[in-house]
């Protein structure tokens, strides 16, 4: 009889259980952007600057206004392409400050870079779910919505990150030959039956991430 009784409030609350386990993880990705932003800031006041000295360009903010009509075509240029670009970027940035000297940043910076895999795997694992709830092959549904908000897919691409957050590779990078195509496919099937377990795995590292609250020294 408890056991039922257990059953019955266990079903009642699920939702409801559910609905906090998302809230939960909304609240735990902002608090890592405000982290992320905080370190930032501290080394440009270090520097004897601050917020707003400086140009910067709103290709982020214009791709979310572009793209807001679109839950989809957010997940799709926002995450995959854009998040995306800094597992590309990242490694090369990181490099160029360590040559300009200055260490203290270009930790930041391979941090930032290091946590957003975890990023394009959430983006990654919604857009995989929308595409299954409207019915739609998440490959082409990809690169239809690409063309259709003009999202330029650039490279170099850094590919062991781009695994590592669960991108098919023939998403952003063509094969060179029609015989590829069908081993891409074949992959590429795999490799989606394999993304829901590597998002939990990256969503698991990024939660111990939270814990670090200082910069990196």
């Amino acid at each position: 009889m408890q056991l039922i009784w257990l059953g019955i409030l266990l079903f009642d609350f699920l939702p409801i259980v559910i609905f906090l386990g998302r809230v939960s993880l909304l609240i735990l990705l902002m608090l890592l952007m405000m982290r992320v932003a905080t370190w930032c800031l501290q080394r440009l006041v270090e520097l004897g600057f601050k917020y707003g000295d400086m140009p910067a360009h709103s290709l982020l903010w214009r791709e979310c206004e572009r793209s807001s009509d679109n839950v989809a075509a957010h997940l799709a240029v926002i995450p995959l392409v854009q998040e995306a670009r800094g597992l590309d970027a990242g490694p090369r940035l990181v490099q160029k400050l360590v040559g300009f000297g200055d260490n203290r940043i270009s930790k930041i910076v391979a941090k930032i870079a290091e946590e957003e895999v975890a990023h394009v795997a959430v983006g990654l694992y919604w857009f995989l779910s929308v595409c299954q709830k409207m019915g739609q092959a998440p490959d082409s549904t990809f690169k239809d919505l690409l063309t259709e908000y003009n999202a330029e897919l650039k490279g170099p691409f850094n590919y062991a990150a781009r695994e590592e957050a669960g991108i098919p590779r023939d998403w952003y990078d063509a094969p060179s030959t029609s015989n590829q195509d069908k081993k891409v496919k074949d992959d590429n099937k795999k490799q989606l039956s394999e993304v829901y377990e590597r998002v939990a795995t990256v969503i698991a590292m990024e939660r111990e991430n939270s814990s670090l609250t200082r910069p990196p020294e």
